[in-house]
């Protein structure tokens, strides 16, 4: 197969973040991350749970936007996913309005939060994730309106005010990649900062720096994304997202 799209590489990004976890819940928002940790799961990393959306974990690999397949590995009710979290059992990948260097993240409100000028979700579960079990973020379109010096409000808690905090924030807090529709970021072992990590194909670094409202720690020598296999392209296209959902998140 060939003419790898743009949101394949997303899709391939995401599931590389999930590498390596092993017998964990694993809960992404969004359709690229959603594809991606499916994809993940069928291949490299069989022992991840999926959740079916509501209250169970479920077998098998099914197209976005369609039903679970019958069969189920666990019951999950909303209050188990509290323990599940406090034990440090789940890996999320969350979508950001805002996000700042260290990896502090808004959800709730752009503005002053006494009087915002846009409501969003509201902090949610952002605090407790990112203080309690892994975390990345997904961001489908890399810009300065959503990487940006200082947040408007803290929900997700980046590496500095963890460290702050203290131990009650910081002994499990565990933030592990970004990935964008242009780039993988993660974070400087020294500082806490946002890194590049690799571009996807065909983007510069200055287009990721033009794109961001600070400055990144970047490389001397940045990797490219890899590709997705032939095997893992049939998966994407024919068996977990056959509708082309993935292409209307991220234009190819």
């Amino acid at each position: 197969m060939s003419d790898v799209t743009r949101a394949e590489v997303c899709v391939i990004a995401c599931a590389e973040t999930f590498r390596d976890n092993g017998e964990i819940l694993a809960s992404a928002f969004g359709t690229i991350p959603a594809i991606g940790v499916r994809l993940a799961r069928h291949t490299f990393e069989p022992d991840l749970l999926l959740s079916d959306g509501e209250a169970f974990a479920v077998p098998g690999t099914w197209a976005v936007g369609a039903p679970a397949p019958e069969g189920l590995e666990a019951w999950i009710p909303f209050r188990t996913i509290f323990d599940i979290v406090w034990n440090g059992k789940r890996h999320v990948m969350m979508i950001p309005s805002q996000i700042d260097s260290y990896g502090n993240t808004n959800i709730s409100a752009i503005g002053d939060h006494a009087k915002p000028k846009v409501q969003l979700l509201g902090a949610r579960g952002a605090p407790g994730n990112s203080v309690y079990h892994p975390t990345s973020y997904w961001v489908p379109k890399h810009s300065s309106r959503v990487f940006i010096p200082k947040v408007d409000m803290v929900c997700g808690v980046g590496n500095d005010n963890a460290k702050k905090a203290g131990p009650a924030a910081s002994r499990f807090h565990d933030l592990r990649r970004v990935v964008t529709n242009l780039a993988v970021l993660d974070y400087d072992d020294n500082t806490g900062q946002l890194r590049l990590a690799s571009l996807h194909p065909g983007v510069t670094v200055e287009e990721v720096r033009e794109a961001t409202g600070f400055e990144l720690v970047v490389p001397e020598n940045v990797p490219f994304t890899r590709l997705p296999t032939d095997t893992e392209l049939q998966l994407i296209r024919e068996v977990i997202d056959p509708r082309g959902l993935r292409d209307r998140e991220v234009k190819a």
